[in-house]
């Protein structure tokens, strides 16, 4: 296994792992793909404990990146899947059940790629002064309209 590196990653690859924890995803890990593959730099990769939690995870990393004008280039699997990949150019984010994630096992895979530590990734974001899409205020402002 490739040891864990804590280089300089996107803002895009941040906001995609905020999404992935505001909908409870376990288990991220990012790959950095960069010397490895043609297609990609990077892998986002997590696992969610149903069919609707996939679906949540997928929708808000694609409602924060779209807020961001980050658009996706291709997406594959749907409601009742067990893998859902969304293509972004520089970074792949696999979403997958327990299952399927034990199955296709891409970390083993793709050992040979270097781990970036999710709390490095985190403290950056927390450290940073970049203004990037937050839920906060969209948050706050369904919360006010809840009450």
């Amino acid at each position: 296994m490739a040891e864990n590196r804590n280089p300089e990653i996107s803002p895009e690859i941040r906001w995609a792992v905020e999404a992935a924890q505001d909908k409870k995803a376990e288990h991220l890990t990012v790959l950095d793909m960069r010397g490895m593959s043609a297609f990609s730099e990077f892998f986002l990769i997590c696992s969610g404990q149903s069919h609707p939690q996939l679906e949540a995870i997928r929708d808000a990393i694609e409602e924060r990146l779209d807020r961001a004008g980050v658009h996706i280039r291709h997406a594959e699997g749907r409601a009742g899947s067990e893998w859902v990949l969304l293509d972004y150019g520089s970074f792949v984010v696999h979403i997958f059940s327990e299952r399927a994630r034990l199955y296709y096992d891409l970390e083993r895979l793709w050992r040979a790629a270097a781990r970036i530590d999710i709390a490095e990734i985190d403290k950056h974001a927390s450290e940073s002064s970049e203004a990037g899409p937050s839920d906060d205020a969209g948050a706050g402002a369904a919360e006010a309209s809840q009450r």
